[in-house]
């Protein structure tokens, strides 16, 4: 264009004749220009855009991450990620299991609401059949930002849907899904197929599964290794995405599977962790032979602290293409987990997959693990960076969850709200120092695993209910109270000092309610007291 107006300039010198020639020629030019022009301010109307990558880690504990207080597990990424934004110290995950978070992270539902209440298999038949599936009618942020002109990825751990049915990432939503659509796939890092959006690709012909005992005879981390490691093909995927997508606004959802059992982190992880920590004569457990599921490991302490390295690593190399991209300014990148760390089993000396919680000070002292609606199954981390919008090194202390996600992804992105309720807040303003907005729904967690559960938190309070899927002829178990301000480890229970609380909750849990007819509780359905 420069060449062009300099050009034109020395034609007017010249004659009548060429300029009026001149004139011809911008009048031809000037729908070409209009056309640059409105090109260029759409280009500008993108960049405004944020890119925002979420990380969803799996079954990452409160106390596991550097910048929570963790002192033997390296996370240095994740740590300056908090370092350059802000850090959650009252995140709640959407449920205490993978599905039913998922479902509330993506719907923007509480449990009372969602349509998917508790881990639950689709009963197609198959050896791997995917989860119970979301439906056509479920609205996820994917399918709001891409009507917003994001282009839609996710990577990783999915668990809402088998690809033939309406639950399938690419038909909720996503342009591009590449990993683990069924979450007992997931129990292997070396499987036979990962899902490249609605097909199975094979990547290990001689595929480990997830599960397997030895009680007896030497164990070796290599017998459960083979060609192809699942976890970097996610990340490699994720990262054809970004290069495709760097020139216009996109949504990169991670649901990573670290640090997931079964144990079977890269073996270079593992010798950077100390060997006396699994040497019983130096104070170590000695081997883990997989009698509480999943696989045996030989050094099960280092090989999960490089579990959550390796994804700290993930985490690193994602940064680094945004930054090689030059679009840090320009993208909101959210890191959070799905539920606490993994809970214990039969043999007290392990927990699930040969997990040492305790060592690890795994939830930072707080009472419960996964599958728990106690503060150390459902509270996990959460950091936000967006440079320019959030101060570095900033903290929140108030009660925040999954449900906020939506909106608050929503209103990043400039899109428009669904017509359905949701059940969350905008929590921008959080985001930028100020003060999270009065909730109209309280926080709920009505879950449909591990004999069923139902808490409710207002405030400092919280309280609690188990036992809700007790069978007929037994009862629940008496509720729980407990003020969440002065007392986050749980101990002290106030249900019988303050009754009146515990039934303002509970009236408002039924009140709101619905029934889900795939995820009943007899106990409790269409009851307005539980007197």
């Amino acid at each position: 264009m420069r060449k062009i107006a300099s050009n034109t300039r020395n034609i007017v010198k010249t004659s009548f004749q060429d300029a009026y020639r001149l004139a011809m020629m911008k009048h031809l030019l000037t729908p070409i220009a209009t056309f640059l022009m409105a090109g260029a301010m759409s280009l500008t109307q993108a960049a405004e855009k944020p890119n925002i990558i979420f990380i969803l880690a799996d079954d990452l504990g409160h106390g596991e991450l550097g910048c929570y207080g963790q002192e033997k597990i390296k996370t240095p990424h994740i740590d300056q990620l908090a370092k350059e934004g802000m850090l959650f110290h009252q995140h709640y995950t959407g449920a205490p299991v993978c599905a039913p978070a998922r479902c509330v992270l993506m719907t923007g539902k509480h449990l009372a609401h969602a349509e998917i209440r508790g881990n639950r298999d689709s009963g197609n038949g198959r050896k791997f059949p995917g989860q119970w599936p979301i439906t056509d009618g479920a609205v996820t942020i994917a399918e709001v930002l891409k009507e917003a002109g994001y282009a839609t990825g996710a990577f990783g751990k999915w668990g809402l849907g088998p690809s033939d049915s309406s639950g399938s990432p690419n038909k909720q939503g996503f342009d591009r899904f590449y990993g683990y659509n069924c979450q007992r796939n997931a129990h292997s890092f070396y499987p036979p197929f990962l899902d490249s959006d609605e097909e199975e690709v094979t990547i290990n012909k001689k595929p480990i599964p997830g599960h397997l005992r030895k009680m007896e005879g030497p164990i070796d981390a290599n017998d459960y290794r083979a060609e192809m490691y699942s976890s970097d093909l996610v990340l490699e995927e994720s990262i054809k995405f970004i290069d495709k997508n760097k020139d216009k606004p996109f949504f990169l959802y991670l649901p990573f599977l670290e640090p997931h059992v079964a144990m079977q982190p890269p073996q270079e992880w593992i010798d950077k962790y100390p060997a006396e920590w699994d040497d019983p004569e130096q104070g170590g457990k000695g081997v883990y032979r997989g009698q509480n599921g999943y696989l045996p490991h030989d050094r099960p302490r280092a090989a999960y602290a490089a579990m959550v390295s390796d994804l700290d690593e993930h985490v690193g190399t994602v940064l680094a293409r945004i930054k090689k991209h030059g679009l840090e300014d320009n993208t909101v990148v959210i890191f959070t987990s799905d539920n606490g760390t993994t809970h214990q089993g039969g043999d007290p000396k392990f927990h699930i997959g040969g997990c040492d919680a305790e060592f690890f000070n795994a939830t930072a002292g707080l009472r419960g693990y996964k599958g728990s609606c106690y503060e150390g199954g459902i509270r996990i981390p959460a950091i936000v960076k967006w440079p320019g919008k959030i101060k570095a090194g900033s903290t929140n202390n108030e009660p925040t969850y999954f449900p906020d996600w939506f909106p608050t992804l929503v209103t990043m992105a400039g899109a428009e709200m669904p017509k359905e309720k949701l059940d969350g807040l905008d929590m921008n303003g959080v985001l930028a120092g100020k003060p999270l907005p009065k909730r109209e729904e309280l926080m709920i967690w009505d879950f449909h695993n591990y004999g069923g559960i139902i808490a409710i938190r207002d405030g400092k309070w919280k309280a609690l209910r188990r036992g809700l899927l007790a069978r007929k002829g037994k009862s629940p178990q008496p509720w729980e109270l407990y003020d969440i301000e002065s007392d986050p480890k749980e101990t002290k229970n106030l249900a019988q000092q303050y009754p009146e609380k515990v039934k303002r909750l509970e009236a408002f849990w039924l009140e709101t309610r619905t029934v889900e007819d795939d995820f009943k509780i007899p106990f409790v359905d269409g009851k307005k007291s539980l007197d």
